[in-house]
């Protein structure tokens, strides 16, 4: 996979677990409602900073081990299942209206951590969610692995994919709260999330390939 490759992959893979409903998205949407539209980018900011220092640590600890064929085989295969299930999910939910875009501000208090600054809220909750850790574990060091081989510009083209596309997406929805209006349909949501799962989901089936292909 080359440079451009690895850049779009990772905005869209990254896009696609930004837009699922979780606490980063809850606290935007509180810290949004009480700050205005900063909240989103400084708690992206955090999270971002936490990413940063995972992806640093990954690529300078791991980078020797995952140079190993049968571990690059290995990585490929169960982070690549791992996208398949992600992107079937999230295509079957979406189809059968089980994801909801809530853009309200209220209710949102216990998992945007008030009284906190937001940079510490993006870090610590995703520190502490647990599929933070599962995804980072599985598809984050599948694209370590493959983003080694294009050295340093690898890994700066992934970790700028999948960093911008929080960007974009928690500016978007911190702005649209801020703002006091909703930037988007649950339609139109709901569509946007089928497309991802699909496009997800055929990535996955080429990781596997590519890592099958490999043995073959």
């Amino acid at each position: 996979m080359d440079i451009a490759a690895i850049f779009t992959t990772a905005f869209v893979v990254g896009f696609s677990g930004a837009m699922m409903p979780g606490p980063l998205l809850a606290a935007t949407v509180g810290e949004s409602a009480r700050r205005g539209f900063v909240a989103g980018p400084l708690i992206v900011l955090g999270h971002a900073l936490l990413e940063l220092t995972l992806v640093i640590l990954l690529a300078l600890g791991l980078a020797s081990i995952l140079a190993g064929e049968w571990v690059k085989i290995f990585i490929g295969i169960v982070g690549g299942l791992f996208l398949l299930y992600f992107g079937w999910t999230m295509s079957r939910d979406a189809l059968k209206g089980r994801v909801t875009l809530n853009l309200e501000g209220e209710g949102a208090d216990t998992a945007s951590g008030r009284g906190m600054h937001p940079v510490a809220t993006g870090a610590l909750l995703s520190l502490f969610n647990p599929y933070w850790s599962m995804w980072w574990a599985t598809v984050g060091l599948l694209y370590i692995t493959q983003a080694l081989q294009g050295g340093i510009m690898g890994i700066t083209s992934f970790y700028s994919g999948h960093i911008l596309s929080d960007i974009v997406w928690f500016s978007l929805v911190s702005g649209a709260v801020a703002g006091g209006r909703r930037f988007i349909s649950q339609k139109l949501y709901s569509g946007v999330l089928v497309v991802c799962g699909l496009f997800v989901t055929g990535l996955g089936v080429y990781f596997i390939w590519d890592a099958i292909k490999s043995i073959l």
